[in-house]
C-alpha cells in the first residue's frame, strides 16, 4: 500500500480578539491626542453643546470627556464598545452599506473597543428623562458591567481613560514629553473648537483650564468669533471672508492678509463637512493663491470650511480619519485659489493692523515687541539694494527690453503723473508743513502727503491719522503689476534650444508632465515625448534667459505630483519680474515733490495689492490719531 502523505501543520492562524483590538489600536489610538479626538468627535455627533476635557500627566495618566448629549441606553452602552459597532451608519432600504454617505464625524465603530483594549476605560451614561443611569468598566479589553449608576437628571455621557497603555507597555516608550503631549491635546481641541463654533469647549488639568470657548453662533460672525479666540484677535482684524460656490462645492472660512503672515505653515487649517483634516491640496492651494504676494519662506494664516457631497470625498482613507480623498481634486483646488485670490483683489491696498501696532510699540517708551515682529521675523525697510550675482546678469540681460519697450517701469518716476486737481508744491517739496492743504485728500484712503523724510519715506495725513510710505517698497509692487499686465497682455516669448534638452524622469513622471504640455507651452516651455520615461525641451521662457533645464523639469514634476499645478515655473516669471521691478522702481534716497508723492499714494490706492512689496512686507504703516495722542497721554 502507498504510504499515505504526512500533513503538514497548518501555518496560519486566527489572532485572539484581544491581540486583534491592539492591532486595531495602534492604528486608532497613535497616542493620548488621539484618544481625545476619538471621544470628543463621539460628543459631537451625540449633539453634545459643551464638552469638557480634563487630562493629567500629559493624558498617559487620565482623560476625563464629559458632554451634554443624547447619551446612551444600557442597551446601546454594551453594544458601544463591541469593534464595529456604530450608530452612525445605516443600511440602505436594499440593506446595502454605503461608505461613501459619511455625515458624522466617526463611523468606523472602532474607538472605544480600541481604547478600552490598552487602557482602563470607564464611561457612565444616561438619557434624558430616564430612570436610570448606567455605567461599564474596560480594563485590557476586559469588560465589568453594565451596572446603575447615579442618576443625574440631565442626558449626556463621562468618559475616563486612565493608564493609557498598560496592558501594551511598549507603546509607553514611543510617547513624548508630557509637555509635547499636552500639545497635541491642545491642537486636537482647538481644531474641532474651530470646526464647531456652536459647541463650547474646556481643557484643563483639573487644577487650571488651559483652554475655555463658549457656544458661538453658527453664522459668519460667531465663526470669526470663535477663530479670532484660538488664532487671535489680530487674525480677526487681519482676515478676508472667504464665500465662493462651484458645482456644488461650497467654500466658506477666512484667509489672512499677506501682511498677515508666518514663518510655518503650522495656522493653516481645512474642514471637510466639518471635519478637521490635514491635506496636502491645501499647501498647493494656499501656495498657489499667496505666491504672487509672499516669498517662499512666508506662509499665510487661514481657515477654510469646504461643504460637498459626501459622495465627492472619502473620508475613509485612514482609521484615524484626518486624511480625505476627492473625487475632483482639480475642482477643490481651483475653487480654493480663484476663491482666495478674488478676496485679495478684493483687499485693494489693505495692509494688516499689526504693522501699526508694531510701530506703536517701538514708538512706546518700555514698549514691547507684539505680533509683527513675530509674524514677519522683524520687518526691515526694503531698499532696494543690487540683486543677487546669480541674478545679476539676468536683470543686466533685460534692462535694455525695458528701457526700449517700458519706459514706465524705469526709476525716473515718469509713470508718476500728478492729478490734475492737485496743487503744485515747488521742486523741492519734500518739507510741506507750511504748504495749503490738498483738496479733500485727507478724505482718501492713502491722505493728503505732507512731507518726505530722508528722502525714503512719505508722510500723509489723513481723516484720522496718519500715513508712512516706504515709497521705493510701493513703487515696486506700482511697477510689478504693470509687468504682470503687460505680459498678460500678450503671448510669453520663447526660445528655441540649438539642442533639445533630454530629462530622464521615469515613466508616471514623465506622463503626468506631458499631460500639461498645453499649459507649460503657453508660459513658453516647449516639451515633448522622447521614448519611455523621458521627455525632450525644444524651447524655454526668453524672459527666463539661461536656466538649469534638467532642475526645472524636475523640479515641475514634482510640483504636478504633489500639487497638481506647475508653480515653480509660474515662480520663476514671478521672481525675475520681481527682481525687474525692484530695479525699475523709484530708490530710497530720491527726493520726491508734492504732486508725485501725491500720486504716488493715489495709484497705491488704485492698485490692487499695494499694501505689500512682492515679498509680502508692507508697503505703508498708519497711525490713528487716538493712538498717537495716548502715546502723548492725551487720552
Amino acid at each position: 500500500m502507498p504510504e499515505s502523505p504526512i500533513s503538514e501543520p497548518i501555518s496560519i492562524l486566527r489572532l485572539p480578539p484581544e491581540t486583534v483590538n491592539r492591532i486595531a489600536a495602534g492604528e486608532v489610538v497613535e497616542r493620548p491626542a488621539s484618544v481625545v479626538k476619538e471621544l470628543a468627535e463621539n460628543a459631537l455627533d451625540a449633539g453634545a453643546r459643551q464638552i469638557d476635557i480634563r487630562t493629567e500627566g500629559g493624558g498617559r495618566g487620565s482623560i476625563v470627556i464629559t458632554d451634554d448629549g443624547k447619551g446612551m441606553s444600557k442597551e446601546e452602552l454594551v453594544l458601544a464598545i463591541e469593534r464595529h459597532a456604530t450608530s452612525k451608519l445605516k443600511p440602505s432600504a436594499d440593506g446595502s452599506w454605503d461608505l461613501l454617505n459619511i455625515a458624522t464625524m466617526g463611523f468606523r465603530g472602532e474607538a472605544l473597543p480600541s481604547i478600552g483594549s490598552v487602557a482602563r476605560l470607564s464611561i457612565t451614561t444616561q438619557i434624558l428623562g430616564a430612570d436610570q443611569a448606567w455605567e461599564l468598566s474596560v480594563n485590557g479589553g476586559q469588560m465589568s458591567g453594565p451596572r446603575p449608576a447615579a442618576r443625574t437628571g440631565l442626558s449626556g455621557t463621562r468618559l475616563e481613560v486612565r493608564d493609557l497603555f498598560y496592558a501594551t507597555p511598549a507603546r509607553l516608550k514611543f510617547l513624548k514629553t508630557e509637555r509635547s503631549e499636552n500639545m497635541a491635546i491642545t491642537d486636537v481641541v482647538k481644531r474641532l473648537a474651530m470646526s464647531r463654533p456652536d459647541v463650547g469647549f474646556t481643557l484643563g488639568n483639573g487644577t487650571r483650564t488651559h483652554f475655555r470657548v463658549a457656544a458661538q453662533s453658527a453664522d459668519h460672525d460667531g465663526r470669526l468669533k470663535r477663530l479670532a479666540q484660538i488664532l487671535g484677535h489680530e487674525f480677526g482684524e487681519n482676515a478676508l471672508q472667504i464665500d465662493a460656490e462651484r458645482e456644488g462645492i461650497k467654500l466658506t472660512g477666512y484667509a489672512g492678509l499677506p501682511t498677515f503672515s508666518r514663518g510655518a505653515a503650522t495656522h493653516q487649517y481645512l474642514f471637510v463637512n466639518g471635519r478637521p483634516v490635514r491635506d496636502k491640496l491645501l499647501n498647493g492651494a494656499l501656495r498657489g493663491a499667496y505666491q504672487d504676494f509672499l516669498a517662499r519662506d512666508r506662509h499665510p494664516v487661514t481657515a477654510l470650511y469646504l461643504d460637498l457631497d459626501p459622495h465627492h470625498v472619502d473620508c475613509n482613507v485612514h482609521p484615524a480619519k484626518t486624511e480625505v480623498r476627492f473625487r475632483d481634486p482639480s475642482m477643490v483646488r481651483g475653487l480654493i485659489v480663484g476663491a482666495l485670490r478674488h478676496a485679495l483683489a478684493g483687499a485693494g491696498h489693505r495692509a494688516s493692523t499689526t504693522v501699526s501696532d508694531y510701530a506703536l510699540g517701538r514708538i512706546r517708551p518700555q514698549g514691547v515687541q507684539p505680533a509683527f515682529q513675530q509674524n514677519y521675523g522683524g520687518y526691515r525697510p526694503h531698499h532696494g539694494g543690487p540683486a543677487s550675482p546669480a541674478l545679476q546678469p539676468l536683470v543686466d540681460g533685460f534692462s535694455a527690453k525695458v528701457e526700449d519697450g517700458a519706459q514706465h517701469f524705469q526709476g525716473n518716476y515718469s509713470d508718476i503723473r500728478p492729478d490734475s486737481h492737485q496743487r503744485e508744491y515747488g521742486a523741492e517739496g519734500h518739507d510741506m508743513a507750511h504748504s495749503p492743504p490738498a483738496e479733500d485728500l485727507t478724505e482718501r484712503p492713502l491722505g493728503a502727503a505732507r512731507a518726505q523724510l530722508h528722502e525714503t519715506y512719505v508722510v500723509a495725513q489723513t481723516r484720522d491719522g496718519i500715513v508712512i510710505v516706504d515709497q521705493h517698497a510701493a513703487h515696486e509692487r506700482l511697477v510689478y503689476e504693470r509687468m504682470k499686465t503687460a505680459m498678460a497682455d500678450k503671448a510669453i516669448e520663447r526660445q528655441a534650444l540649438l539642442i533639445p534638452d533630454i530629462v530622464d524622469l521615469g515613466e508616471d513622471e514623465a506622463a503626468r508632465l506631458l499631460a500639461r504640455s498645453d499649459e507649460l507651452a503657453q508660459m513658453g516651455l516647449m516639451i515633448e515625448p522622447f521614448g519611455t520615461g523621458a521627455v525632450a525641451v525644444r524651447e524655454t521662457p526668453a524672459l527666463l534667459g539661461e536656466m538649469n533645464v534638467q532642475g526645472l523639469i524636475r523640479d515641475l514634476s514634482d510640483d504636478i505630483a504633489q500639487y497638481d499645478e506647475a508653480l515653480s515655473l509660474k515662480e520663476r516669471f514671478e521672481h525675475v519680474c520681481g527682481t525687474m521691478a525692484c530695479h525699475g522702481s523709484v530708490r530710497a534716497g530720491r527726493r520726491l515733490n508734492g504732486p508725485e508723492m501725491n500720486a504716488l499714494l493715489r495709484q497705491m490706492e488704485d492698485t490692487p495689492h499695494s499694501g505689500q512689496c512682492n515679498h509680502g512686507r508692507p508697503t505703508y504703516v498708519e497711525l490713528k490719531l487716538a493712538d498717537i495722542e495716548r502715546l502723548f497721554g492725551r487720552r
